[in-house]
């Protein structure tokens, strides 16, 4: 099967940076939801995941992927949502996103061009701006579009990371199943 089957062509230049990736960084708000948080009257907060983003991480996980998050946020739901899905990379609070992109490169001792982050605005740009395949959301602000290798089709939290996650195992030679995961 081959992407262009599901969703879109693609260039030969996302084909090469997609297969020579070993991580996937992601943003959260967004990406994983759709950029809206739901405020209670108690304070509390609420935020949708799209569970075909969640089979799309577990089967890259599955595939031998690593895969981290890295937000400017804090959120117990992010925490309990990304552990659910077995992210053994989560980094929260990151007002500066590059330090903690440091860190998890150094620690996986990988280089720029095996790293893929999927973004929608400003905060992401320092880190999509080094890494060897850079990806917006449909629906991001057009700057990240102008700096990115691979706009998806659909928008951040109605499938975006499924459809990079089927990307980077299509063109990895791996399967789409996701026999035995949940989301």
């Amino acid at each position: 099967m081959q992407f262009a089957d599901l969703y879109q062509p693609l260039c030969d230049d996302v084909r090469s940076r997609a297969q020579k990736i070993k991580l996937l960084i992601c943003d959260i708000d967004g990406v994983f939801s759709d950029g809206r948080i739901y405020l209670g009257n108690q304070g509390e907060e609420l935020k949708a995941f799209n569970t075909k983003d969640g089979f799309g991480i577990k089967g890259l996980i599955n595939s031998g992927f690593e895969v981290a998050v890295i937000t400017g946020r804090h959120s117990q739901i992010v925490q309990q949502r990304m552990t659910s899905l077995t992210v053994p990379h989560i980094y929260q609070g990151q007002e500066n996103k590059l330090q903690a992109y440091q860190q998890l490169k150094d620690k996986l001792q990988l280089t720029d061009e095996q790293i893929a982050y999927i973004g929608d605005d400003g905060p992401d740009m320092p880190v999509m701006e080094l890494v060897g395949f850079a990806v917006a959301v449909n629906d991001a602000h057009p700057l990240i579009k102008r700096i990115s290798h691979y706009t998806t089709m659909l928008p951040g939290g109605f499938g975006a990371v499924r459809e990079l996650t089927d990307l980077l195992m299509l063109e990895n030679g791996k399967s789409l199943t996701c026999e035995g995961t949940s989301s």
